[in-house]
């Protein structure tokens, strides 16, 4: 393949550094010769001049064939033409006059020096003008042009062991590398790669990484462009860059294309008052015709990647086009703690560190997240002035990343820290007690982040993907624990339960109408998602049932919240005395860790009572705003 030659950019410098000092020179010069010439001579007459001479006031002449230069004593300048006078220079030895004679210089030496600099200035700002102008042509000139960054082969900066967690996506994957490694090796059996893969995912879970690590791994060309550097004001750019992207893909074939969130070319078309004729569904147009219409035994092949493919045009989806989709999920907890060894890897780490368990206590988190709790917890140990990471930096950055940093300096009266931990403490209890809740890791009645003054932490043993009805009943019993206890033991309701009340009529309603469990309702689905055209596919909730079934969805909710009010109450009435005791120590500690809270409820719980269970997606986390 040919390589491309580039200037290196030490010479470009030099090259700018001699410019502006050529023109810093010019500027110098040019100051300079003005300054020289901001005292104009005076004109005398000779006879003017002779009376000077004998009243000897003149101190110096230059005498050019019958031209006269000179200075009188009080400084001042003058010029004067004298006729051929043959007494002349007689005459100013006489009075003491110093002559110097000069030869007579030719008219366009004369105008060469006087007009030299002002030609020389202009000359270089001219040069700099349609530098800038050309600059500016040129970039008008490629306005059409794609803004695609080229990697070019070499050294790969990523490779697949630089990814982590997304085992099924780089098998996936692999076949794509082993085509552009060896086109031929497919095509003599007539075989057909897929022309683009579409990488599916939330954020973070590592798609552009990923895609980078293709690149590397076949040590092939990598073009990566934005879906939004396609679109600009202007009609048709659009549609011009896709053109010059797919015609430079071409030429450094075989190659990658790396398209990040294409969804934002790649709309459902026709979503809009204008109709099909705006130019982001030009550009839409114009790379659903590149991708129909170029061969992939030129060995280009299309990577994309978005988080919302429920928006792109099924045109885009079709065979022939983005061929085969690689759904790249948040990681499990092996994939979570793979991904933390390679995070890791730079980083001091204490031998206290164990990142399994890190892993355990990190469910829901993608790539991105626990990339930033390894960097949070560095700078922790860093602040603190320690030289390796431990646990402990872990651990607090883990609620750093979940619920955001302590804020020790809010100043709470001790009415309020006590409604606080009662809060905690009737979330506490009945997450402990409950048989089908997950185990309680921490509680704290100190402030985090924006809305958060205490906070109960539950971890589940295992990933999570079925819930049972029994399960999301006694999920909405922890939650109601809060405001139960601030009702047993202050005879008042607080607004710090918002979170909690507003986080269980969810739940119960998408028990009701999305899982179909409601006893009276029967299993049915109520409610379905409308595409709203006009707001480009956005996926909003219509209601396709009467009044009369709101009204009964409506008293199943509510029936569902209270039944489980109700058992909250009763339990933390059962436990009033432990609830107390719970209270009274996180007032005294603030912050409760697992072993502790099972020495105060004097009944510890046994991981092994919760193997039965299913793998659980997140953690939960109950907030008292």
């Amino acid at each position: 393949m040919e390589e491309k030659k580039q200037v290196p950019p030490k010479n470009n410098f030099l090259k700018s550094i001699a410019f502006w000092l050529v023109i810093g020179i010019m500027v110098f010069w040019t100051m300079s010769f003005f300054s020289t010439r901001t005292q104009a001579p005076e004109k005398f007459s000779y006879s003017q001049f002779l009376g000077y001479v004998e009243k000897g006031e003149v101190k110096q002449v230059s005498i050019a064939d019958q031209y006269i230069k000179g200075e009188l004593k009080d400084g001042r300048k003058f010029t004067t033409y004298a006729p051929r006078d043959p007494e002349l220079v007689r005459i100013l030895i006489q009075n003491k006059v110093d002559v110097v004679a000069k030869p007579q210089e030719s008219m366009w030496r004369q105008i060469l020096v006087s007009v030299l600099p002002f030609l020389l200035f202009i000359f270089f700002l001219w040069f700099f003008i349609y530098r800038q102008m050309q600059a500016g042509g040129n970039r008008a000139l490629s306005f059409a042009k794609s803004r695609a960054k080229l990697v070019v082969e070499g050294k790969p900066e990523v490779t697949f062991q630089d990814v982590a967690g997304v085992d099924e996506a780089k098998e996936e994957l692999q076949e794509i590398i082993e085509f552009l490694k060896d086109p031929k090796r497919f095509q003599t059996l007539g075989g057909k790669i897929p022309k683009g893969v579409l990488l599916i995912g939330p954020p973070g879970t590592g798609k552009t990484l990923l895609a980078k690590a293709v690149a590397g791994e076949a040590e092939v060309p990598f073009f990566s462009i934005s879906g939004s550097d396609f679109v600009e004001m202007f009609v048709g750019v659009g549609a011009a860059r896709v053109r010059d992207l797919f015609e430079q893909a071409k030429k450094h074939s075989p190659c990658l294309v790396f398209i990040d969130e294409i969804d934002a070319v790649g709309r459902q078309r026709f979503a809009g008052l204008g109709g099909g004729h705006d130019e982001r569904e030009q550009t839409l147009n114009q790379l659903l015709v590149e991708m129909d219409g170029f061969d992939t035994k030129g060995g280009v092949i299309i990577i994309a990647a978005t988080n919302r493919p429920d928006v792109l045009d099924p045109a885009l989806l079709r065979p022939g086009r983005f061929d085969r989709q690689v759904v790249i999920d948040k990681p499990d907890v092996k994939g979570r703690e793979e991904i933390l060894k390679v995070h890791s890897k730079d980083v001091k780490l204490g031998e206290d560190i164990d990142l399994a368990v890190i892993a355990r206590e990190t469910p829901g988190f993608s790539g991105a997240d626990l990339a930033n709790l390894v960097n949070e917890s560095a700078l922790l140990a860093a602040r603190r002035g320690k030289q390796a990471v431990s646990m402990e930096e872990m651990e607090e950055a883990i609620e750093r990343v979940m619920t955001g940093p302590e804020r020790k300096s809010r100043v709470i009266s001790d009415y309020e820290k006590r409604l606080i931990a009662f809060h905690e403490s009737g979330h506490t209890i009945l997450g402990h007690i409950l048989p089908h809740t997950d185990p309680i890791h921490k509680v704290s009645i100190i402030p985090r982040g924006v809305g958060a003054l205490g906070y109960t932490i539950q971890l589940p043993l295992e990933d999570r993907y079925i819930m049972t009805r029994t399960e999301l009943m006694e999920r909405i019993i922890v939650l109601m624990g809060g405001r139960a206890s601030e009702s047993l033991f202050f005879k008042e309701f607080t607004t710090g339960a918002h979170n909690d009340l507003k986080i269980a009529t969810e739940m119960a309603r998408r028990m009701v109408c999305d899982y179909g469990m409601s006893e009276t309702l029967g299993p049915i689905t109520l409610g379905s998602k409308e595409e709203q055209i006009f707001l480009g596919r956005d996926l909003l909730k219509e209601k396709n049932y009467s009044e009369t079934v709101a009204s009964e969805i409506d008293a199943e909710v509510r029936k569902i919240v209270e039944e489980c009010y109700e058992k909250a109450e009763e339990i933390i009435k059962k436990n009033e005395k432990k609830v107390k005791k719970l209270a009274e120590t996180l007032l005294e500690k603030e912050v409760l860790e697992a072993a502790a809270i099972r020495a105060i409820l004097d009944s510890p719980r046994s991981a092994t009572k919760r193997t039965k269970k299913k793998p659980n997606t997140s953690e939960k986390s109950e907030k008292t705003e």
